[in-house]
């Protein structure tokens, strides 16, 4: 898979100490992001939460009272170190930033859209991964877990390509790990591995690993159609899934009322104990809210006419002509978007350059963008 990778002068590296890191809060550490509207519906508040759900996947914590997210206008700004980030991700964030503002975009707009800041945020697994803390290898992130005896056993995945065993450790709080590891059924090889974390600010770290316990940024779709971590992300709509199909029992393995009971009992039991962080972060109890995340992404990906002529500052008959020769499409899951033009044809077109974001936020793609490895 081609990696692009930006070699750019930033004053900030990824092996900074802990003094050389308190130099880094002396930078700007604010990023103004337009908003474009994009849909009838569309507003800059639902815009607001849709942000902050990408920013709580990424591991912030969101304070109410001094969250760091501001709206200007059509401008949402926001304050990386006033985001409840840990040390790491502020420091991986603001490497980002840096990278972001020496762009043509922003040089020329004082902005980042706010569409290609998301994907760049969910659709560039390795900005995920290095932002929410997913270790490169599986022997790490296994480290602080003790994994139970009991296992199941999936034959039916509506997911899979393959056979998997699922693997968790207790439930401690807000700290569990669930292991899927995907087999061949013949010759019992494990293929890849999929995991779980319930992390302290009640969301869900999704990592993917190879045969040999490498973190990758996509799942294989010869064995799976789990794709991206984004992908895991919009399946699992921050909570524990149970099994959607009916399994068969396996010697050596829980049935499969036992292994359902236990993922139900295992997500009751997490969605109780995110309640107490409520009214910090977002709002769990708003089940559909990560929607506008997904339409912040999905909008800007696959834009519409009348999207790119306020992203780009041009009457929408300027806008028109210039993607005359271009093949529209309707979204299916959000038919409401309207006739839509995918992202890497459109930018072409367009009066300055954003930096590019990889190709499909959710599945693998050709064009799989990483700025924070130089």
């Amino acid at each position: 898979m081609k990696r692009i990778l930006f070699v750019l002068a930033l004053t900030l590296c990824l092996s900074c100490t802990n003094d050389s890191y308190s130099d880094l809060i002396s930078v700007e550490t604010t990023l103004p992001l337009k908003w474009n509207k994009s849909y009838n519906d569309d507003s800059i508040d639902k815009a607001k939460i849709g942000l902050e759900w990408t920013l709580s996947y990424l591991g912030a914590t969101l304070p109410h009272e001094n969250s760091g997210i501001s709206i200007e206008g059509n401008i949402i700004i926001i304050d990386i170190m006033k985001l409840g980030f840990e040390g790491f991700a502020e420091q991986k964030l603001l490497q980002l930033l840096e990278v972001l503002k020496n762009s043509s975009e922003y040089q020329q707009t004082n902005t980042i859209d706010l569409g290609r800041f998301v994907s760049l945020l969910l659709g560039a697994s390795e900005h995920y991964y290095q932002i929410v803390g997913t270790p490169e290898t599986l022997d790490e992130l296994l480290q602080p877990y003790q994994l139970l005896p009991d296992r199941g056993y999936i034959d039916n995945s509506i997911i899979s390509n393959q056979h998997r065993i699922i693997e968790f450790s207790e439930l401690d709080n807000l700290k569990q790990v669930f292991v899927s590891k995907e087999i061949d059924p013949n010759t019992g090889t494990i293929l890849e591995y999929e995991t779980i974390e319930l992390i302290a600010n009640g969301q869900i770290r999704f990592g993917i690993f190879d045969a040999n316990g490498f973190r990758k940024s996509s799942a294989s779709p010869n064995h799976t159609a789990a794709g991206k971590p984004a992908k895991c992300m919009w399946c699992h709509e921050s909570s524990i899934n149970p099994m959607f199909t009916p399994q068969n029992d396996f010697e050596g393995f829980l049935g499969y009322d036992e292994l359902q009971n236990v993922l139900l009992t295992y997500k009751s039991e997490h969605l109780q104990n995110r309640e107490i962080l409520t009214p910090n972060g977002v709002n769990f109890n708003e089940t559909q809210q990560h929607t506008l995340t997904e339409l912040l992404y999905i909008s800007f990906m696959e834009p519409s006419a009348e999207r790119l002529s306020r992203e780009w500052n041009l009457p929408l008959s300027e806008v028109e002509n210039l993607l005359s020769g271009l093949d529209t499409h309707i979204y299916d899951e959000f038919p409401f978007l309207g006739d839509l033009y995918h992202r890497a044809e459109a930018e072409n077109l367009a009066p300055f350059s954003g930096i590019p974001v990889s190709g499909n936020v959710r599945e693998p793609s050709t064009m799989e963008v990483n700025y924070l490895d130089f």
